[in-house]
């Protein structure tokens, strides 16, 4: 039951109303009396000052006409187009011409000499720099090495320096390198803590990580660093992220998340992607300059690679062979250390089969690995389809959902309530994730540099938890002996 009074509206609503309606009536009147003043200004000072700047004009033209040349535009260091129309006599305005002139000859000759003096002079000492370098090739047989790091030393060419950044961002939307990141909060990235995880941590035992690990390490190393630029310079420096997990987890929702929440531009580097694109090395070479000096100038950016394992392929399956997947295989790791601590730039990489890349130059390109596993008991939510679902992952949920609620079974919920067996009969047609293909996945990430830290971690851990429990025993024992 509503309160006494409820649909009676307070004197303090009315009285503000009428205070917004006033100010919105007076500040129409004034707008329409400043565009009248506007116009009344300009056609008063057009009556007042007109004549005398139509005189001025017609004398200034009178003395080109003696001279019989115009003068040149001037700078606007030397006072701009209103030294053109200065009251000046015919024989000022010739000696200003002829002034210009001898300056403009006079700079001319100091720059023919500065080049001359910048040339070297060959010489007696030209000569036996010539004889020096003869013989240090010949001792030390090094002489080609230095010249080559000589060449490393210099700073690599602008290929695009007579473009706007607007163009080469044109080329490479055209071109599907740089496309529109999905609007996906890391919010909508649900999962649950697994408390279990600690229990087994214990016995020596790694778990998968929970969805919210996840979601922590995403914040972490991608969204933090990339968001506030002084995070980046603060947190440890983390160049390239590795995301791994079965088909359907949320790896590519992720990578969205990311260029979601930190305003970042996305770059699509994916093997399928890129190719056709730029072809040959001096166009792949073309293509990473585009992509990289966009992303520097309109940073925070992230770099993506979908399929990543595809760049590091051990071998490269026949029917791929002409894609050339492997374009990006020498010049990723050359590109890292490109890379400054100033520059907010994330390269991504995504995979489902990592077991078919070479581990080795895989690890080399990604400073962090995060497994992105399928969803536990908790991260289901309880009730009769969570144990069912056991093994799917978060795509495979939501496209049996959608199947599944459609509108026109969303109408007839009203008269017809929804059951568990319509979602179980969608799901039938799916193939899970099995235990078998996730410990895969464990086993490849043990033998990573990291997983390899992790597992040290556990097993010093575990071994001084076992040497406090043996010193409490022999303690006790020692007590009832006395």
């Amino acid at each position: 039951k509503p309160p006494h009074l409820f649909n009676e509206v307070s004197a303090a609503i009315v009285q503000s109303e009428q205070v917004t309606r006033l100010r919105n009536e007076v500040q129409l009147k004034h707008e329409q009396s400043y565009k009248e003043a506007l116009v009344n200004i300009k056609e008063e000072l057009k009556l007042m000052e007109g004549p005398d700047i139509k005189e001025h004009l017609q004398d200034q033209i009178r003395q080109w006409n003696l001279t019989g040349t115009f003068p040149d535009y001037p700078n606007v260091e030397e006072g701009g187009s209103a030294i053109i129309f200065s009251n000046k006599t015919p024989e000022q305005v010739i000696e200003d011409i002829l002034a210009n002139q001898e300056e403009e000859e006079k700079l001319k000759k100091k720059k023919k000499k500065e080049e001359r003096e910048k040339k070297p002079k060959k010489g007696k000492k030209a000569k036996e720099k010539k004889s020096n370098t003869k013989e240090k090739i010949t001792k030390q047989g090094k002489g080609k090495k230095g010249k080559k790091k000589g060449k490393r030393g210099k700073k690599d060419k602008d290929l695009t320096a007579d473009r706007t950044i607007e163009s080469l961002y044109q080329e490479l939307v055209k071109n599907g390198l740089l496309i529109q990141a999905l609007k996906v909060n890391l919010s909508d990235y649900i999962g649950e803590y697994s408390y279990l995880g600690t229990t087994l941590r214990q016995v020596a035992i790694e778990p998968m990580p929970s969805l919210l690990d996840v979601r922590q390490l995403i914040t972490l190393y991608g969204i933090l660093p990339l968001g506030s630029a002084e995070v980046h310079e603060k947190a440890p420096l983390v160049k390239s992220l590795l995301l791994v997990g079965p088909r359907g987890v949320g790896k590519k929702m992720l990578v969205h998340a990311i260029c979601t929440e930190t305003g970042a531009n996305l770059f699509n580097l994916s093997a399928s992607n890129i190719v056709g694109k730029y072809p040959g090395k001096s166009g792949l070479q073309m293509m990473l300059h585009l992509v990289f000096k966009v992303a520097r100038e309109l940073q925070p950016s992230v770099v993506w690679i979908q399929d990543t394992e595809k760049t590091f392929y051990k071998r490269v399956p026949q029917a791929e062979r002409l894609n050339e997947p492997k374009r990006l295989k020498k010049q990723l790791p050359k590109l890292l250390k490109l890379l400054k601590p100033d520059d907010r730039i994330l390269i991504v990489g995504t995979t489902q089969r990592p077991f078919d890349a070479d581990l080795q130059s895989f690890c080399r390109v990604y400073q962090k690995i995060i497994l992105v596993p399928r969803p536990d008991y908790a991260s289901r939510y309880g009730n009769c389809l969570s144990k069912v679902t056991d093994g799917f992952t978060q795509g495979q949920i939501v496209k049996v959902i959608k199947e599944v609620l459609t509108d026109r079974r969303i109408r007839q919920q009203a008269y017809k309530p929804l059951t568990g067996v319509e979602f179980i009969t969608m799901l039938t047609s799916m193939d899970p994730v099995y235990k078998e293909e996730e410990e895969n996945f464990k086993n490849w990430y043990a033998k990573t540099p990291l997983g390899k830290k992790r597992v040290m971690s556990l097993t010093i851990g575990g071994n001084k938890e076992k040497e406090k429990e043996k010193g409490k025993k022999k303690g006790k024992k020692g007590k009832k002996k006395k």
